[in-house]
């Protein structure tokens, strides 16, 4: 059915009196691929052998990529991780953690084994390894410099049909289910695909009449789907184009342009530096270093948060739920205050190498 489905998407002309109809054919498409990665009843508990990794460090990496483009040589040169290499294809069966200590901060590398195409369809122990990857803080899609492009493609449209959307932004859409009033269309700005009929047409797929969405950028009939079925990770992603050693210096300037891409060579240990700086970049931690009265800041073993979420609040929360029903206020010496130290409360929000002490009730 889906390859019928794409089949029609394929043969439509685009314009706007088809738009609708292959916003219709997408949605249908969505749904299908849902079910396939959802399991049918029960929990599945055989199914994840081997595969479900306990989350330790500060964030998690995991490496994608092809059979033989070096991952695994990439991982254990990076972590000293020893994971069965081979020359030969489907050697990393098992996911492989390994922590790395970048900048105070602990870093879990996972090696997610080869994802094939066709992964999303069901095929090869894709599915778990998916259900890993939508956990990580950032996907290093590692490629191999003399065939990228064609791998690049199959990896993201693999992920894609994951619901994984790499180095991208939610899609700036309101959407609020009702019991009743039908369907409340706003557009903020001109839309060149979505109209209120497509609108429409796209919720009665999903069986929703009445809603409200307001579309304040210019949106797609995919970007629509994502909100609606509402399970989408957005990660950063880095590409990591391996076996640079086999190319010359002009093919390198050009690589060197391309966004998100690293180029590296996995068995030299070429370019390890700029790779992890850029690693550093993406996953956005913030070190708050802690210092107990009386005694000097403790730099070595940094409390590593996300930049999103640097409140005093949630540096309590990251060491103990307790901890913050005991705060009476908190000294902090940084960049993020105006004098240091300054007394503050539970609401201020903090920035990378700030040092607090928290006093208690």
């Amino acid at each position: 059915l889906s390859g019928y489905l794409l089949k029609s998407m394929a043969r439509t002309q685009r314009n706007k009196a088809t738009a609708h109809h292959l916003g219709l054919l997408k949605a249908r498409l969505a749904k299908l691929r849902r079910e396939l990665i959802t399991p049918k009843g029960g929990s599945g508990g055989a199914a994840g052998e081997g595969f479900d990794v306990a989350k330790t460090g500060d964030a998690r990496i995991g490496f994608v990529g092809f059979p033989s483009v070096g991952k695994s040589t990439l991982l254990s040169n990076l972590a000293g991780v020893y994971s069965e290499v081979a020359a030969y294809e489907f050697t990393t069966l098992t996911t492989v953690p390994g922590v790395i200590r970048y900048k105070g901060a602990k870093i879990q590398l996972l090696d997610l084994p080869g994802i094939i195409e066709g992964a999303k369809d069901g095929k090869g122990r894709g599915r778990q390894v998916i259900a890993v990857a939508r956990t990580c803080n950032l996907i290093l899609i590692v490629l191999d410099v003399l065939k990228p492009l064609g791998h690049k493609k199959l990896i993201e449209h693999e992920l894609e049909g994951f619901g994984i959307r790499l180095n991208k932004q939610p899609p700036n859409i309101g959407f609020k289910k009702k019991d009743k009033g039908g369907i409340n269309f706003t557009a903020t700005c001109a839309q060149t695909e979505l109209d209120a009929e497509t609108v429409k047409s796209i919720l009665a797929e999903y069986k929703i009449h009445n809603a409200d969405i307001t579309l304040r950028s210019d949106s797609t009939a995919d970007d629509l789907i994502d909100v609606v079925e509402g399970n989408r990770v957005y990660i950063p992603c880095i590409y990591v184009l391996n076996k640079i050693d086999q190319i010359s210096i002009e093919e390198l300037d050009i690589i060197y342009k391309v966004p998100h891409c690293v180029p590296i060579s996995a068995h030299h240990r070429w370019n390890f530096d700029d790779l992890l700086e850029r690693m550093w970049d993406y996953l956005k931690l913030v070190r708050i270093y802690t210092k107990p009265k009386g005694q000097l800041p403790d730099y070595t073993s940094p409390v590593v948060l996300h930049d999103e979420r640097t409140s005093v609040e949630d540096f309590c929360l990251k060491i103990h739920k307790n901890l913050i029903k005991e705060l009476k206020y908190a000294l902090v010496w940084g960049s993020s205050v105006k004098h240091n130290p300054q007394k503050v409360g539970k609401d201020h929000v903090m920035e990378d190498e700030d040092v607090i002490q928290l006093v208690k009730k």
